[in-house]
This record gives C-alpha cells, sequence and structure tokens, in this order.
C-alpha cells in the first residue's frame, strides 16, 4: 500500500503561524504535523508516500530530505496551488496512483490504531473513511449514506442528509484507482476543475456509478487542522 499526502496549501486562517512555513511544518508531538503523518504510515508498513506540496515548498522537501526513516518518501511540487485546488493537486500526482493507495489530507492527523483499522478494512474499490458524532457544523465534509454505501459527500448536505462525516483518508484498490484517475481527468477538462475539491470527484462516481463504500472509525482518535482552535485541540489530543 501507497500513500498519497495533500500539502499544498499554506493555512491561511492559522495566521500568523503560517507566515514563514506551511500549516503541514507547524509543531506536534515533538514533530511536525508531515512528520507526524509519516511517522505513522512508516509505522503501520506502508511502503512509499508522494507528498504534493505548493507553498514554501523547500522548506517541506528540506524536512523529507531530512528523515532517516526506511519508508521512501516523494515529492510533487504543484506550481499552481495559489490558482487551483486540491482536485488538480490530485490530477498532478495521479501517475503515482499506480498501485493501491491511500490519499490523505495534509491537515488530518491519525492515531496508529485508526491507521491500522482502515488497512485492515474490507477490501473496496473506493473506500471513504468516516466519522460520527452528535451534529455537524457548516465547515464538515458531511456524507448521506446507504447502510455503509456513500450516497453524497459535501459541505452543504442538510441535517436531514447528513449521516457522518469524512476525516480527509481515502483508499483506492483496483479498479478503483482507474475510476478515480478517469474522473479526475474528465473534471480538469470542465470550466470548474481548477477550483474543484476532489472530493468532489468522489461524489460524481458515487452519483454517476455507485460502489464507493464508506468505513466507520468512530471512537478512534483524528484531528483536523484549519483554525486555531482545531490546533488546541489536535495538540491536546496527541501531546498527551
Amino acid at each position: 500500500m501507497k500513500a498519497i499526502i495533500l500539502s499544498a496549501g499554506r493555512g491561511s486562517r492559522l495566521l500568523p503561524l503560517t507566515e514563514t512555513k506551511p500549516k503541514c511544518l507547524l509543531p506536534v508531538a515533538g514533530t511536525s504535523v508531515l512528520g507526524f503523518q509519516l511517522d505513522t504510515l512508516e509505522r503501520a508498513g506502508v511502503e512509499e508516500v508522494t507528498v504534493v506540496t505548493g507553498f514554501m515548498t523547500q522548506r517541506v522537501e528540506d524536512e523529507i530530505g531530512n528523515r532517516t526513516g526506511k519508508m521512501p518518501v516523494h515529492v510533487l511540487f504543484n506550481p499552481f496551488y495559489q490558482v487551483a485546488d486540491n482536485l488538480a493537486s490530485c490530477w498532478m500526482v495521479r501517475a503515482a496512483m499506480d498501485a493501491d493507495f491511500l490519499l490523505i489530507n495534509g491537515d488530518t492527523l491519525f492515531e496508529d490504531a485508526l491507521l491500522e483499522a482502515v488497512l485492515a478494512s474490507p477490501q473496496n474499490d473506493v473506500q471513504v473513511t468516516i466519522d460520527k458524532k452528535g451534529d455537524y457544523d457548516s465547515d464538515d465534509m458531511k456524507v448521506t449514506l446507504d447502510g455503509t454505501r456513500l450516497m453524497a459527500i459535501g459541505k452543504t448536505l442538510s441535517a436531514s442528509e447528513t449521516n457522518g462525516e469524512s476525516i480527509g483518508m481515502l483508499r483506492f484498490m483496483g479498479a478503483g484507482r482507474d475510476r478515480f484517475k478517469t474522473k479526475l481527468n474528465e473534471m480538469m477538462r470542465t470550466g470548474d476543475g481548477v477550483n474543484a475539491w476532489f472530493l468532489k470527484a468522489i461524489d460524481a462516481l458515487a452519483k454517476s456509478q455507485g460502489n464507493v463504500e464508506t468505513f466507520s472509525i468512530q471512537g478512534k482518535n483524528w484531528a483536523e487542522l484549519d483554525t486555531m482552535e482545531d490546533y488546541d485541540v489536535l495538540k491536546a489530543m496527541f501531546e498527551t
């Protein structure tokens, strides 16, 4: 299993902390956000990682270059990170989707047990890792389910349509890799392609083709880093 981490963004909601470094390099638990992700992936036996960079790529590349682990970590620089959203980052890194892989947001941290559960979960072509809680806010990437089958994914789903949220970790296996790459190519040929989130492609797959599954990690620790409040939560969770 390989992994792709999308870490091109600056993290403007975390200014001034991200004035001179991207949010993937903010410190946590004796390393950085990216370092924490890579360490967790390596412990789980992930064979290879590609990190998509953008803002202050040299600093990210330097950090990766200073790693001492055996897991190969490659860098793909997205020079259009300021004018394109993360669907474009996925399209640019599609050559690395040549084996079963995890696709992980660069601002999602997760404990070992969560990653191990995802890797051991039933095989599905396309699988979205989800969590469930009592209520959801406008910033949550919400999901509509039919059992475990994904029916829709997006931030604008209504409360009545919402059955959980994506944590920013997906797994692609077998034919799912080509299904995703084909959809990326289709969407990048549209006028809105560069402005779209990659989860819009997942939503399109779920609605047009079906066969997009979810896997719940409810009860396991993870955190997303978008705001200063998120950073406090993340540090409290992983620095104890």
